[in-house]
């Protein structure tokens, strides 16, 4: 699934790590590590100009939490993304492959204020670096912040304001978002899948527990991202770019308090590839159509 969803569905935002999760699980005390492995892999999609395309991905997050006081959580996490890109003729790239294999690693800090019982603060500082092999890391940083404001209007409701700034290659993207978590009963639940990244907002996502270990949850978001093209493709150093909005389902199964299994099945619509010069003066950009993923996302808290 940014992440299906950063780079993808995430990587991705990189897997299904819950944003909620900083307003509504947080550990009473002591250092919480947590590491979450990720793949995907998006069925073969036809390009509007010709061609077709499919790509694969593997991404693995480790994370290492603090918690100093009732007020104050620190953490730290690591993570890195891999994706496969197949194409076969792609028209309007003038029947070259714009790119295959794309590397991003990146760190993140987290950090939450709770100066009041019911309020929660949050800023988020990361970078990254995608990019093609053979890229160096001085071409491909993408680096910024989300920011964020809650407040927990009862022990089943909070909600918020945040936004992302991120500076990518020749640009800076500004986008707001939602914080949700909102418990509506014993069984239903509507909150925020994604963490917010460079990749996009949290989207939104209500989930039903059908049982105490079984989830069955949709939702959906926007994702794009870009990467550093190497010297050897149809824009030599330009940039890549893809652009979709995921329409997920998930059904996941709890093993215990600390280990959880999610499967997703998306449809990621209104898709659009481009790749460009360094400056946008020249670009190649076509539009695909609604292309299928599954994804499995295995995550364990220590």
């Amino acid at each position: 699934m940014s992440r299906l969803f950063k780079a993808g569905l995430i990587v991705a935002a990189v897997g299904s790590l819950h944003f909620s999760t900083a307003f509504s699980q947080m550990p009473s005390s002591g250092l919480t590590p947590s590491v979450s492995l990720f793949g995907l892999n998006q069925s073969r999609t036809s390009l509007d100009s010709g061609g077709s395309f499919g790509w694969s991905e593997a991404a693995a997050v480790v994370s290492l939490n603090q918690q100093f006081s009732s007020q104050f959580r620190a953490g730290v996490n690591f993570r890195y993304a891999y994706q496969n890109w197949t194409w076969s003729a792609p028209g309007a790239f003038e029947g070259h492959q714009p790119w295959k294999n794309i590397n991003t690693p990146g760190v993140g800090l987290n950090f939450t204020y709770s100066p009041t019982p019911d309020w929660h603060l949050m800023f988020n500082p990361s970078i990254v670096w995608s990019g093609e092999a053979g890229v160096g890391t001085n071409d491909s940083a993408i680096y910024g912040a989300v920011f964020s404001a809650a407040k927990s209007f009862s022990p089943d409701l909070t909600l918020g304001l945040g936004a992302g700034v991120f500076r990518e290659f020749d640009t800076t993207k500004v986008f707001p978002y939602l914080v949700v978590n909102w418990k509506i009963n014993d069984r239903w639940k509507l909150s925020n899948p994604l963490p917010a990244g460079p990749t996009g907002g949290a989207g939104l996502e209500l989930a039903y527990a059908l049982t105490e270990k079984w989830t069955l949850a949709g939702g959906g978001s926007y994702r794009t991202y870009r990467f550093r093209l190497n010297d050897d493709g149809v824009l030599p150093g330009g940039i890549g770019q893809n652009s979709f909005i995921p329409v997920f389902a998930r059904l996941s199964y709890r093993f215990d308090s600390g280990t959880l299994l999610d499967l997703y099945a998306a449809a990621l619509v209104n898709g659009r590839l481009k790749a460009m010069n360094n400056n946008d003066s020249y670009s190649y950009s076509d539009q695909y159509q609604t292309g299928f993923g599954v994804a499995l996302n295995l995550s364990h808290r220590f």
